[in-house]
C-alpha cells in the first residue's frame, strides 16, 4: 500500500523554514499506515528538507545565520541567475528525508521536527510525501 501526496507551499521571504510536521503527521493519520516509512521530497533545486530543533526558534535562526556566513549571497558566483547561494545552500540541506512511521505514530524525537527550507523565495513550492508499508 503506497499513499502520494502534494503539498503546496507558498513561501513569504528569501529564507525561511517552515515547520512541515503538523501537516505530515496528518497524512499519516490519514493514510491508515501503521508501519512503514514517509518519504519527504522536495523537487526544486533551491529548497530543501531538514529534520532539526522545532522547540526553540532561535535554533533555526542561528543555522540561517551560520549558513549565510558559510554561503553569502554576494560570493562572487558565475551563476547568471543570481541565486547560486540558494542553490549551494539547498545542496547543503538536501532534498528528501525518510522518517520512520510505528503505531501510525511518525517517529521524531522529543524536539525534533521536519522543515521545508526556503533559500530563493518568495516562491510557490511544493513537497511530495510519500508513505508506504515496509
Amino acid at each position: 500500500m503506497t499513499n502520494l501526496h502534494t503539498l503546496r507551499i507558498n513561501t513569504g521571504k528569501k529564507e525561511q523554514f517552515i515547520d512541515l510536521t503538523r501537516d505530515i503527521t496528518h497524512l499519516i493519520k490519514e493514510s491508515g499506515i501503521s508501519e512503514g516509512v514517509c518519504h519527504i521530497y522536495v523537487p526544486h533545486t533551491t529548497a530543501g528538507v531538514t529534520i532539526n530543533e522545532g522547540h526553540d526558534p532561535s535554533v533555526i535562526h542561528d543555522i540561517l545565520m551560520h549558513l549565510n556566513k558559510l554561503v553569502p549571497d554576494d560570493g562572487g558566483y558565475t551563476h547568471l541567475e543570481g541565486n547560486s547561494d540558494a542553490h549551494i545552500k539547498a545542496f547543503l540541506a538536501g532534498t528528501e528525508k525518510t522518517v520512520l512511521v510505528s503505531g501510525g505514530e511518525i517517529l521524531l524525537g522529543n524536539w525534533q521536527r521536519i522543515f521545508f527550507c526556503e533559500f530563493d523565495g518568495p516562491r510557490q513550492r511544493k513537497v511530495l510525501i510519500r508513505i508506504s508499508v515496509q
